[in-house]
């Protein structure tokens, strides 16, 4: 079985030496002192390691089945669904009113590293739930918010997002689904949702769909769309389950991989449903359940290629193949281990920079959260906003990218199902693909996210970059070991920009041809900045007495690593950005 290695020094690390979260000025954050968060931590790092690990290739071995019509869970999955719900964990930053604890997101999204790198199949059952509560208590009514959120709180209800259906994916303006309204208030919902993560299973007693549909005469296209809740069993004015409801699964989709998670075809029968909001306002309501998702999917990224990343280093440390080729290390064996090896150790610490960068890129992100929605700050919710799709698709598809280098590593054994790496490669995948393909997070980076606002947030955003190199201009050292490169990857971005904004006008193919090349580049940028902030945390701990210098010396390793071999790659993607349309957009349909 993989072996799962929890990260709580690193964890510690980013929340307390480069975030500085007890220092800041967030209501809440004054509470997170070491003590507290390292609890927290403690106790989902033993959840992750003795429950939800045990499990991962359980899921992967079993899938879920689907018997009379219900949806049955891999073995155990109920009981650590469970456990994680009575532990508190589903009600962690969720509030107090509702039965929840309170607690920041930066430090919610810290331990849903854990529980994820442990077991993701397992943590979508949970996230989505997450999710929908967020939807519900930022649209619903009154009246709605009471009947579902606390029992969503507990975890004794779990939730769903209804988007997809068979004949349209991204462009939701073309779904069938329909809502007739009934006398009661509520409606009845007829059509089918397909790719539903989640959408039936035995954990919870109920659940509660956010479902997607057209309300007869509505405009046509995505501004007729409204939200519905749609639960599977109706609720009684008392609380208790009544009836079931018109909701059914068709079947259950065979998938790549995440087999532990239930992804069903859902089929509504005049399934009787609750408007959310406004009528034709579903897609504002559902984006609020979208944006945190596409947060939530891009830690899945880097949370997987980390379970990855530290089986193959494992892996590499026993593994005896040749010689180092300047001396022989293990003078008692007939070889040295491939961790000698210089392409071994590359790939490796292409590994290890990109999971660095992007645990800290989500979390500094997570602070945005926080300080949007609890300081109320405009400018953070606008920075979050730029920097969600870059989360989604960047993170992403590096995290794709390490968990197959991670499966290199191991050889023919990566290959081979009872070491897990395949199960690894093959979960991470979807992660490019749900909560919005990759490819239409770089057209929502570069079509709307760009030009949001007279182009302030993304004005803001190199600015903070350029106050960053100019606060560590004074210490020669981070000047030109991170200071300079970091200079000339912002540099890029700026000439990236101005390419975009003066071409994208008159032609956007232009522009739409190289925005996944924007997003990347826009995406090493980040890295480089968050992990720039790392250095100088690293630094800085180096200066006292009582500290590990050699945590810190690999963190500015680490840091040198990415910043020197692969935040260079600003240059290449600026170039292809700068290529322009014509070798996409002049072949005919025909040529392809």
């Amino acid at each position: 079985m993989p072996l799962f290695k929890a990260p709580l020094d690193d964890l510690r690390f980013v929340l307390h030496d480069v975030l500085k979260v007890s220092e800041q000025d967030i209501p809440g954050y004054s509470d997170l002192d070491e003590e507290l968060t390292s609890a927290i931590l403690d106790e989902a790092g033993k959840l992750a390691n003795d429950v939800f690990a045990p499990l991962n290739q359980v899921g992967d071995r079993e899938g879920c089945k689907l018997e009379n019509g219900i949806v049955i869970t891999p073995t155990g999955f109920k009981e650590a669904y469970q456990k994680f719900c009575e532990n508190g964990w589903s009600a962690l930053d969720l509030p107090e009113e509702y039965g929840g604890q309170n607690i920041p997101t930066v430090v919610t999204l810290a331990t849903n590293e854990l529980f994820v790198s442990a077991n993701q199949a397992l943590c979508m059952y949970t996230g989505l739930t997450h999710g929908a509560w967020m939807a519900i208590h930022s649209h619903a009514s009154e009246e709605l918010k009471e009947t579902y959120l606390h029992k969503m709180t507990t975890g004794e209800w779990s939730g769903t997002m209804n988007l997809t259906e068979p004949h349209c994916g991204t462009d939701l303006g073309l779904m069938r689904t329909k809502a007739v309204p009934s006398n009661d208030g509520s409606y009845k919902l007829s059509g089918s949702k397909i790719f539903i993560s989640s959408g039936d299973h035995e954990l919870a007693e109920n659940i509660i769909h956010l479902v997607l549909a057209k309300i007869q005469g509505a405009p046509e296209g995505i501004k007729g769309v409204s939200l519905f809740i749609v639960p599977k069993y109706l609720v009684n004015k008392d609380g208790t389950l009544g009836a079931r409801n018109g909701v059914s699964v068709g079947s259950l989709e065979h998938k790549m991989g995440i087999h532990g998670n239930a992804t069903c075809v859902l089929n509504y029968d005049d399934a009787e449903g609750y408007l959310v909001g406004e009528p034709n306002k579903g897609m504002q309501a559902m984006f609020t359940m979208m944006n945190e998702a596409r947060i939530g999917t891009g830690m899945q990224g880097y949370c997987i290629a980390a379970s990855a990343y530290a089986n193959a280093v494992e892996y590499a440390k026993d593994r005896l193949q040749g010689r180092d080729v300047k001396s022989v290390n293990n003078t008692e064996g007939p070889a040295d281990p491939i961790i000698v090896h210089p392409d071994i150790r590359r790939t490796l610490m292409d590994q290890k920079s990109y999971i660095e960068g992007a645990r800290l890129f989500s979390l500094w992100l997570a602070t945005l959260v926080d300080k949007s929605e609890r300081a109320k700050d405009e400018q953070a919710a606008d920075m979050l906003a730029l920097l969600t799709p870059v989360i989604k698709a960047f993170v992403t598809d590096k995290g794709y990218e390490a968990a197959t280098n991670a499966q290199q590593v191991l050889g023919g054994h990566g290959y081979i199902e009872e070491w897990g790496m395949s199960q690894f490669v093959r979960d991470v995948r979807i992660s490019q693909i749900y909560e919005g393909a990759n490819g239409v997070q770089a057209l929502d980076l570069v079509g709307r996210k760009l030009g949001a606002k007279g182009g302030k947030p993304v004005m803001a955003f190199g600015m903070m970059i350029k106050e960053f190199i100019d606060s560590i201009s004074s210490d020669g050292s981070l000047s030109y070991s991170v200071g300079k490169p970091l200079l000339a990857a912002l540099g890029d971005f700026q000439t990236g920009c101005t390419y975009l904004m003066q071409n994208g006008a008159q032609d956007p193919h232009a522009a739409l041809s190289g925005s996944t090349d924007f997003l990347h580049l826009m995406g090493h940028l980040c890295f480089g900045y968050v992990l720039g902030m790392s250095a100088k945390a690293s630094h800085e701990k180096l200066g006292e007495s009582d500290m590990n210098e050699e945590f810190y010396c690999q963190k500015i390793n680490t840091v040198q690593h990415y910043l020197h071999r692969q935040l260079p790659m600003t240059r290449m993607h600026l170039k292809r950005i700068q290529a322009g349309p014509d070798t996409v957009m002049s072949p005919s349909v025909e040529s392809f």
